[in-house]
C-alpha cells in the first residue's frame, strides 16, 4: 500500500478527536487509544481532564523523565498536572460522573453498532471482561466518542449493523473515529462525514459491517 493509502495512525486519530472538543468541556478518557487525546487538545483551548482515579485537571502524557509516582491517567499512564488540577477521592471522580457534568467520554471499544450501541468489556471465549468505569462513563456523560480500529486483526469490521458481543451500553454513541475516517451513528447506517485521505466510500464501504452513507459535505480527515 502507498504512503498515501495508509491508514490513520492512532495519533492521527486521537489529535482529530481532541480537535472536536470544545473550550471548557470536561472529558474522561478510557484506556487504549483515547489516552493520547489529551496530548492534541487544540492551542488556546482549555479542556479539563477527569479520571475515574481522582486526577482532575491533568495534561499531556508526561515522559519518563518527567514522571511523577500516582499522577496517572485512567490507563495508569503517567501525566502531567495543569496548574488549576486536582487530586479528589475515588467516590467524588465518580459522583462527577453520576452527576452528569462530564461533557463527554472517550471511549476504546470492540464493536459498535449504527444505533449507537457499543461492546467494549466483553469478547467471545474469553472468561469475564474489562468493566471499569466504562458502564458509568457510558451512561453518565452527555456525549460518547468512540476510539477504534475500523477492522480487528484477522479484517473482520467492528462498525457493525448490530453488537454480537455484550453491550456496554444501548443507544448512547455520539461519533466514532477509526483508522479509517469519522463517522455518525444514523440509525440504519453510518454516516461518514471525514474520510481518510486516499481511499474511496466504496473501500470504506467494503470493510464495513453496515451500510454507510457519505455526508453531503464529505471531506478528507483533517491531519493537521
Amino acid at each position: 500500500m502507498s504512503g498515501e493509502r495508509e491508514r490513520l495512525t492512532r495519533d492521527l486519530m486521537a489529535a482529530r478527536v481532541a480537535a472536536a472538543f470544545a473550550d471548557g468541556w470536561i472529558v474522561n478518557l478510557g484506556v487504549g487509544i483515547p489516552t493520547r487525546c489529551s496530548d492534541f487538545v487544540p492551542t488556546g483551548r482549555t479542556v479539563v481532564f477527569h479520571a475515574e482515579n481522582g486526577v482532575i485537571g491533568y495534561g499531556r502524557n508526561a515522559t519518563v523523565e518527567e514522571a511523577t509516582p500516582y499522577v496517572v491517567n485512567g490507563g495508569a499512564q503517567p501525566v502531567l498536572l495543569t496548574p488549576l488540577a486536582s487530586i479528589v477521592h475515588h467516590a467524588d471522580a465518580f459522583g462527577i460522573i453520576r452527576r452528569g457534568l462530564l461533557d463527554v467520554a472517550v471511549l476504546g471499544a470492540y464493536e459498535v453498532a449504527t444505533n449507537g450501541d457499543f461492546a467494549n468489556w466483553r469478547i467471545t471465549g474469553r472468561k469475564g471482561g474489562g468493566i471499569g468505569g466504562a458502564m458509568d462513563l457510558a451512561v453518565g456523560a452527555k456525549r460518547v466518542f468512540l476510539l477504534l480500529e475500523h477492522t480487528t486483526r484477522d479484517g473482520r469490521p467492528r462498525l457493525l449493523d448490530r453488537c454480537a458481543l455484550p453491550l456496554t451500553a444501548p443507544g448512547v454513541v455520539t461519533l466514532v473515529m477509526t483508522d479509517l475516517g469519522l463517522f455518525e451513528p444514523a440509525g440504519d447506517s453510518f454516516r461518514l462525514l471525514e474520510i481518510a485521505p486516499g481511499f474511496t466510500v466504496d473501500e470504506v464501504q467494503a470493510l464495513t459491517g453496515a451500510l454507510v452513507t457519505p455526508a453531503s459535505d464529505l471531506k478528507p480527515v483533517a491531519l493537521v
